[in-house]
């Protein structure tokens, strides 16, 4: 798996602030309903329920949200960075700038944590979320994050 199969250029989005969790939620819902065609209202629900059980804010800045829903056929990404980081209840306390949403079909098994452990994996890497921050442009960012596996990878 490849996260230029997860993620589209029209799924990056660089925001200039959100006042809250759920606002960021709202814009990653527009995002994934423009670039997956996902219904809006059905997705805030999903990530808020999701968020609910406890915060998606890995650390280091970096947010994983994730969330399952019907009528996806496959996982799809959705990709945004802050200008202005915001407080996530990440695990270290430190506030979230580069934001990567999964989204899985409802009956995903074993994809869904393929592409989540992938994701994870790659912005792990402190000198790759560097390069990210270092570039807030969608199409800039889009190229940073689908060519880092092929580099990887060589």
């Amino acid at each position: 798996m490849e996260l230029s199969k997860i993620l589209r250029p029209g799924a990056v989005r660089v925001v200039a602030s959100a006042s809250s969790k759920k606002r960021l939620f709202q814009e990653i819902a527009d995002l994934a309903a423009s670039a997956r065609g996902l219904d809006p209202d059905a997705t805030l629900e999903a990530l808020l329920d999701r968020e609910s059980l406890g915060p998606t804010g890995v650390g280091h800045g970096v947010a994983l949200p994730h969330a399952r829903m019907p009528g996806l056929d496959e996982v799809a990404g959705c990709f945004v960075f802050l200008e202005k980081p915001l407080d996530f209840g990440a695990v270290d306390r430190q506030p979230v700038d580069l934001v990567f949403t999964l989204f899985a079909p409802e009956e995903a098994g074993v994809e869904h944590l393929k592409a989540l452990a992938l994701v994870s994996r790659t912005l792990r890497e402190q000198s790759f979320c560097t390069k990210l921050r270092a570039n807030p442009d969608a199409a800039t960012l889009y190229t940073i994050l689908t060519e880092s596996q092929s580099v990887q990878a060589a």
